[in-house]
């Protein structure tokens, strides 16, 4: 395509037939340079921008959508209707990174420190030139991260040379960092691979890799940022800080959907804790003698919801005036705390201090706070029982 300042000259007549016959000569191999870049190697990818939006097949990525379209996905997970739907909480990956999609304040936040060219690739999905990336034949060890929010991408372990001048990987780090989309622009059809917090382009993949996972993750080296091995990460680069807490507030269904839907609980699970019996099964459990309780543990991230407010959860899930079924306060389904640490148990003591004295004139809140032991899970068919029978119905 001629440039502005061509098509204006040509209009006033003020290019030479000597230049506009070499201009013209030049053209086959002005259009072999972009042909080479679009579909050579299938790489990095071609802008897609213009091209027509389709569901993303994540909860995660409903942020790639923030430019142009509400912040909803296709709810695509088991069960799911693939009806739109909005996000309620958090989002966390199994390698344990907080992966929420940021709201647009937060995206445009980001977007305002980003160069350029960064931002070119970023949010209108362009490609920078191959052989041209500052990390197409990068070596060293390290991780590589989105330029946009610091979410881990890449570890360089699993980078390797693919000759299509762009940087290439067979696997991410962990596979909800990592959004794939269809993208149908330039009359192809290929998988585009978004970052999952920010939404922002990083490439394309193919399934043409080497072992062990057959893919070639083909990324622009302007979306990423590079951490050597041993360097001190940003702390938008760290896994979450995990805290863990126990309760006890009778049967442990109940409880653990309770805390589960709570956002910033990452991970609950059912079991047993407070009693003497190693590896009880549940049969044993509601034999009496084990001495322990039906307990769950919660897994969560203080930087979303703190301790405290798990405490005031746990009282509101439960009658802690009540000694669960029965009389026996020692029971399985006591009312029971279990502090991880010293300062979960100063906050477990004022919390209960409080309730106390709240309840002051009416029945005693009868909730134990017992020593942390050893969880013990509990069986298989325990665990998400609220959530699988509700997919079922």
């Amino acid at each position: 395509m001629k440039s502005d300042a061509v098509q204006e000259k040509e209009g006033r007549g003020f290019l030479p037939r000597r230049g506009r016959n070499a201009l013209l000569a030049a053209l086959p191999f002005a259009c072999a340079i972009v042909l080479f870049a679009l579909i050579a190697d299938r790489g990095a990818g071609p802008s897609s921008a213009g091209a027509p939006r389709t569901p993303v097949t994540s909860a995660a990525a409903c942020a790639s959508l923030a430019e142009e379209e509400p912040m909803t996905c296709a709810d695509t997970e088991a069960g799911g209707s693939g009806a739109p739907r909005a996000f309620s909480g958090p989002v966390y990956s199994a390698s344990g990174y907080d992966i929420t999609p940021l709201s647009r304040e937060q995206v445009e936040k980001a977007r305002a420190r980003l160069t350029p060219e960064q931002d070119r690739i970023a949010f209108h999905a362009a490609t920078e030139a191959p052989f041209c990336g500052l990390y197409t034949d990068a070596s060293e060890p390290g991780i590589y991260a989105s330029v946009v929010t610091g979410l881990p991408l890449f570890r360089s372990s699993a980078k390797f040379h693919s000759q299509s001048g762009w940087a290439s990987f067979f696997e991410p780090i962990d596979p909800a960092h990592v959004v794939e989309r269809v993208d149908s622009s330039h009359g192809m059809v290929r998988t585009e691979i978004l970052e999952a917090r920010a939404g922002a382009h990083l490439g394309h993949v193919f399934d043409d890799g080497p072992p062990p996972t057959g893919r070639r993750y083909c990324l622009n080296s302007a979306a990423l940022v590079f951490y050597p091995k041993g360097a001190p990460l940003p702390p938008e680069s760290r896994p979450v800080a995990v805290q863990t807490a126990y309760f006890a507030a009778g049967c442990f269904w109940g409880v653990e959907d309770s805390f589960a839907r709570i956002p910033g609980v990452m991970d609950v699970v059912s079991g047993y804790m407070g009693g003497h019996a190693e590896n009880p099964s549940y049969r044993e459990v509601c034999a009496g003698g084990t001495g322990h309780a039906e307990t769950v543990e919660v897994r969560f991230d203080p930087a979303r919801i703190s301790y405290a407010r798990l405490l005031d959860a746990f009282f509101a899930m439960h009658d802690a005036t009540s000694a669960g079924h029965g009389t026996d306060e020692a029971g399985q389904y006591r009312s029971a705390i279990f502090p991880a640490d010293d300062e979960q148990a100063r906050e477990a003591q004022a919390a209960l201090a409080r309730r106390s004295s709240d309840s002051s004139g009416k029945r005693p809140v009868r909730t134990r706070l017992e020593r942390a032991m050893r969880f013990y899970p509990a069986e298989e068919y325990h665990q998400d029982y609220h959530a699988r029978h509700r997919t079922r119905g």
